[in-house]
């Protein structure tokens, strides 16, 4: 197992800065952030550690080198959209640079992109799944062709008015994987596994990873609070709006030592790449590789 980070908190850095601070504090690989070059869509996302959209066979082999020559792995590449928004121009504009990034994964020798499922939000689960046997088989046809697999995140992208009430990502559930899977049962169909997204909808993370261990492609270090005063003051109908906060490993309620135990026990052998989406560690650079050292700190005694 390899302790890696995703590159979209560090906007402003190049791929060999990232990979020069990464080596050099203890981190094994990077999930490498692929948005469309100068296109913010919200916190967190809009990062291009590499332009996938120019990317050719030589730019790939220099990126293979970056991080080669530092001792690092790239564990896959991110890009998080919502291939399923209502707005069909939106959905085809992230589709469309959804097999970008599939591309750049077969030239750079790299066979994981993480990604998004989507969602409508004012539809209901089952409309989601009808858009979705329409939109994903090709998709998958796509990357399964250039011999790449899909991890899709589980996290319910549920935390502004402009995704309520039902977030924009379908993938939040086992019971919804499992349909999901029916519906497309490609072996190279998985799950890039967050486990804070879990916390809060009271699903056992240790139970997912037995349960579920043959589809579990990669899997994100990042943490949750229960805020309780928060859920005091919503509730649990406002779907975790106002109580649950993203934090970074070992600051939230996550148990690491038995969740990563769990992986190892069903003979996972990924990267536990650690996702920076902690504002108490945000406004500077040092603050931002601050938050990465406490995280390495909480995960590096059980990934070996």
């Amino acid at each position: 197992m390899r302790l890696g980070l995703f590159t979209a908190a560090f906007p402003g850095l190049s791929l060999e800065a990232v990979a020069d601070w990464a080596a050099a504090n203890g981190f094994e690989a990077l999930e490498l952030a692929c948005w469309p070059a100068g296109k913010v869509e919200r916190r967190y996302a809009g990062v291009s550690t590499i332009d996938v959209a120019s990317l050719d066979a030589a730019g790939a082999a220099r990126v293979r080198e970056i991080v080669a020559a530092r001792g690092l792995a790239i564990s896959s590449l991110g890009y998080y959209p919502n291939p399923l928004d209502p707005d069909p121009a939106a959905a085809r504009t992230a589709r469309d640079h959804l097999k970008r990034v599939i591309e750049a994964a077969a030239l750079l020798g790299i066979d994981i992109v993480g990604t998004f499922i989507g969602k409508d939000p004012a539809a209901t689960v089952e409309r989601n799944l009808e858009t979705f046997a329409k939109v994903w088989p090709p998709l998958l046809r796509f990357a399964r062709d250039r011999g790449v697999r899909i991890a899709i995140e589980n996290c319910p992208m549920l935390f502004s008015a402009d995704e309520w009430p039902g977030g924009k990502n379908l993938a939040t559930s086992p019971a919804i994987w499992e349909r999901l899977w029916e519906i497309i049962p490609d072996p190279g169909f998985g799950l890039n596994l967050d486990p804070s997204h879990l916390v809060w909808q009271m699903i056992d993370p240790e139970r997912v990873v037995r349960d579920y261990a043959a589809r579990i492609f990669h899997v994100h270090g990042k943490d949750l609070l229960v805020d309780r005063e928060g859920l005091y003051r919503n509730g649990i109908l406002s779907l975790g709006m106002g109580w649950q906060v993203p934090r970074l490993p070992g600051l939230g309620d996550m148990d690491w030592k038995r969740f990563i135990a769990a992986l190892h026990r069903a003979g996972y052998e990924g990267t536990v790449s650690v996702e920076h989406e902690d504002r108490d560690f945000e406004g500077s650079e040092e603050r931002v590789k601050r938050g990465f050292l406490i995280a390495r700190d909480a995960l590096r005694p059980w990934i070996r």
